[in-house]
């Protein structure tokens, strides 16, 4: 949505400015706005990159913590059933 945006922004920006300039320049100036655009867009594929594996870390670290959680309980759970807890 970001990028949609500042695109749909350089390019009115673009055509506006297109009216006055000579067309070397006007060609000059949207290679640079396309090199503009393509640099926003990696670094928006990057930040939704590093939040996903942000997320997915999270969540095994979570899914680790959870199993020990399940498996201590059912140590402890075994050893009152055998009559061995420490309580």
């Amino acid at each position: 949505m970001k990028t949609t945006t500042v695109l749909a922004i350089a390019l009115g920006l673009g055509a506006l400015a297109a009216c006055k300039q000579s067309p070397t320049e006007q060609t000059a100036d949207n290679i640079e706005a396309n090199a503009e655009n393509t640099a926003d867009t990696i670094e928006a594929n990057a930040d939704n990159m590093a939040d996903n594996v942000q997320a997915n870390a999270e969540n095994t670290a979570d899914a680790v913590r959870n199993q020990g959680e399940v498996k201590a309980d059912a140590v402890r759970n075994g050893a009152d059933a055998d009559g061995n807890s420490a309580n």
